[in-house]
Order: C-alpha cells, then sequence, then structure tokens
C-alpha cells in the first residue's frame, strides 16, 4: 500500500487475488471475506488478506460482480482530470486505429477502456450510451459532459447525448430502465456513412444502441467478394450486410428478416442508397425458409451470409445454442453450390472461438461438404479485445469458399 488511503477497504481471498494479479477487473462476491461498509457504487479498495493493494474499483451491492476495478494505480486520484484522461485515452486509441472512419464508431467499449459497464457509441452527431454499473451511473453528470468536451475540443460536431438505459441487466445492479436525451435534444434520428453505404439511424427505437457497428469491416470483407454473385442475407435487421454486398458488385442480393419492422428499415436503406433495383426482402423465420429453399429444389443463391442473433448469453443456454448454429449453417451450406461462397458468424461470447469452429466442422460433414477458409476475423478495433479480460472477445466471424 501507498501512502494512508480513504477509500473502504475489501478483502480478497487468496484465489481472488490470483484472479486479479493474472489482469482481470472483477472480483466475485464469493471471493471477499472482509469488507468496510460504504454506498453502494462508491469506490472501494481491494486488498489481498496479507494486505497488498490490488486496485481501486466501484462495488455493486446487488451484483456478483461485487467489485470492478478501474485503476491498479495506488498514486490515482479520481478526479475530473482522472476521468478527462480515460476518454482522451479511448478518442485517440480510435483515430489510430480507424482513421479517418470516425463519424460512426464505438468510442468506449466497457472494461476494455476502463469503464466497466458503460458502453458509448457515435453515430455522427449523436452519442448514445448504455450504463450498466451502478459505480458509473451515479457519476455520469460529471463524466458524459467530459467526453462531449473531449470530442468537441477536436473539432467533431455532436448534437446530444442520447441514453439506451432500456436492459434488464440494469436491474442486476439495482437500477431501473428507461431511455431519454442526457444532453441535447430534437429528434433522436441522424444518418451515417459506413462503407460507403448511407443507413439511417433511430437511436431512441433501433436495437441495442440504434445500429450494430461491431461488424463495419466484415461487412466491408462481404463486398469485395460479392461482384457477380447472387447473394441470401439472412437475420438482414436492417440490411446492412445485404447492402455492402449489393454495392460492392452482387448481382442480386435477397435479405430476409423475421421482422417486418426491420425488412421495412432495410428496404428504406435500399432507396436511400439506390440499390432497390438489385434487391428484394422476405419477412421470413430463417429456419423455415432454408429447409423450404431445399425441398423445392435449392435457389439460385451462390452467396449465403449468416449473422443472426446471439443464440445464447449465457453459459446454461450454450448446448442449446449450438444446435440451433449448427441448424442454420447445415441448411446454408446444403443450398450452396460447389464453388459458392459463404459467411457466417457468431455474436455471442458463450459460443468461444473453439466451439464455433467444432460446430461448423460438423455442419460442414453433414453437408457433405468441405470448406476452404478465406479469412476468420472479429469485431471491428474500435471494439477492443483485452487479453485478461476474455468477456470483451464475443464476435466471430469467418468467410469461407465451399469445395
Amino acid at each position: 500500500m501507498k501512502a494512508e488511503r480513504n477509500f473502504p477497504r475489501f478483502t480478497v481471498s487468496a484465489k481472488g487475488t490470483r484472479w486479479v494479479e493474472q489482469g482481470h477487473p472483477w472480483i466475485y462476491d464469493a471471493e471477499i471475506v472482509a469488507r468496510d461498509d460504504c454506498e453502494n457504487g462508491a469506490l472501494v479498495d481491494a486488498v489481498s488478506e496479507k494486505g497488498k493493494y490490488l486496485g481501486t474499483g466501484f462495488v455493486s451491492e446487488q451484483s456478483k460482480i461485487r467489485v470492478r476495478l478501474i485503476s491498479r494505480n495506488a498514486n490515482d486520484r479520481f478526479d475530473a482530470a482522472f476521468w478527462r484522461r480515460r476518454f482522451q485515452y479511448a478518442w485517440d486509441y480510435r483515430k489510430a486505429v480507424m482513421g479517418a472512419d470516425t463519424g460512426a464508431c464505438r468510442l468506449i467499449h466497457g472494461e476494455a477502456d476502463g469503464f466497466p459497464g458503460l458502453t458509448v457509441d457515435r453515430f455522427h452527431d449523436l452519442l448514445v450510451a448504455q450504463t450498466l454499473s451502478v459505480g458509473l451511473e451515479r457519476r455520469k453528470a460529471e463524466l458524459f459532459p467530459l467526453l462531449v468536451d473531449v470530442l468537441r475540443a477536436d473539432g467533431q460536431e455532436i448534437r446530444g447525448l442520447y441514453e439506451r438505459n432500456d436492459l434488464p441487466l440494469r436491474e442486476k445492479e439495482g437500477l431501473a430502465q428507461g431511455k431519454g436525451w442526457f444532453l441535447g435534444g430534437g429528434e433522436p434520428l441522424t444518418e451515417i456513412c459506413e462503407n460507403g453505404v448511407y443507413y439511417a439511424v433511430d437511436v431512441e427505437n433501433g436495437q441495442k444502441t440504434g445500429f450494430f457497428l461491431d461488424q463495419k469491416y466484415n461487412r466491408l470483407a462481404v463486398a469485395r467478394l460479392a461482384e457477380g454473385k447472387r447473394a441470401l442475407d439472412c437475420f438482414t435487421h436492417t440490411g446492412s450486410f445485404a447492402l455492402n454486398a449489393a454495392r460492392g458488385g452482387a448481382e442480386h442480393v435477397t435479405a430476409v428478416d423475421v421482422s417486418a419492422s426491420a425488412i421495412e428499415m432495410a428496404r428504406a436503406n435500399a432507396r436511400r442508397n439506390g440499390l432497390e433495383e438489385k434487391m428484394d426482402f422476405l419477412v421470413e423465420d430463417v429456419f423455415e425458409l432454408l429447409p423450404r429453399l431445399k425441398a423445392e429444389g435449392g435457389a439460385p443463391y451462390d452467396f449465403i451470409i449468416l449473422d443472426p442473433p446471439a443464440f445464447t448469453k449465457s453459459r446454461r443456454t450454450a448446448d442449446r445454442a449450438e444446435r440451433g448454429y449448427r441448424e442454420i449453417n447445415y441448411r446454408a451450406l446444403q443450398l450452396l453450390p460447389r464453388g459458392g461462397w459463404f459467411a457466417t458468424a457468431s455474436c455471442s461470447h458463450f459460443m468461444p472461438h473453439e466451439r464455433f469452429e467444432q460446430m461448423l466442422r460438423a455442419a460442414a460433414l453433414d453437408a457433405n461438404v468441405e470448406l476452404r477458409q478465406i479469412e476468420a476475423r472479429q469485431q471491428a478495433p474500435d471494439h477492443p479485445i483485452l487479453w485478461n479480460v476474455p468477456e470483451t472477445e464475443y464476435l466471430k466471424f469467418y468467410l469461407f469458399q465451399v469445395v
């Protein structure tokens, strides 16, 4: 320990100490062996049973993750200058890894940027925040203006910050759900350009924060392969993979989603980009569509894209999710001709790379095809992965040729 500390102390078991010393910022309730009283969301010092300082973080009284560390430096002072520095680091990182492509990007990716439980996405002139930890919830009145100041000081036009806290996960922190303007106001609508494709973004009603940014460069990889192809984009949502394929020169693209409202937005995005003549849209369940196409004698698709929602959000349902992934991948591979092209993804952390790849091998065997890998990709670099925090790695994306 350094000089006298004024934070409450939480003593961590030997097992928890090893976990923290290996670099993970979470301390579970079962690893707390002694503690001082404090308010929910307060900053506390974590120490080993021998009194060694492990770090400082936010306490969450209602979560199994009892302490989320934000610093391992006993000399840090958690004032406005500290938080401004951390926001500046995050922005500088995005400029470095995304270049000029920061008009639509993730600015804060939770633990990977030192803000546990906080997500902030940028859509042109709007920021959208989701706060899932009580510690940052209590400090957002201080923190959010600092982030806006960092961006504006760099010449970025920011009209406002909208909160999308309509997530059941907040209840695990004892936080109410809700959404609305935190800074600024007006219409919660904006437009972004990604890979040369324009999208209308509704930050109030769109899924998650309004648009899925993590597949940005994977969509570009699809566009590079799409020229002259007839593509089927399954789980299209608002049409992002389908639009990239069409813009990449696909002969024709069929976009499929079970949500009628999502398909209507995809259709509108196609009109906005002048691509509607190369596309058609189906409101269908992919699990029903693929076997029906096979029963009808197949369809003239030589490129199929599977980008489903997360089939599992916990280890308990991972087996069932694997069966779902295997079914749709098998059905898609059955439809493709030899020499066809195949893109497939999973956005669930609880379906790790090794298990997903094992599932793909089994699906290909079932379909009596072989897979020639073109690329194995992950989330875009504005969603950084910390190797000591496996939870920051979640997106798997593969491109294959069927042989």
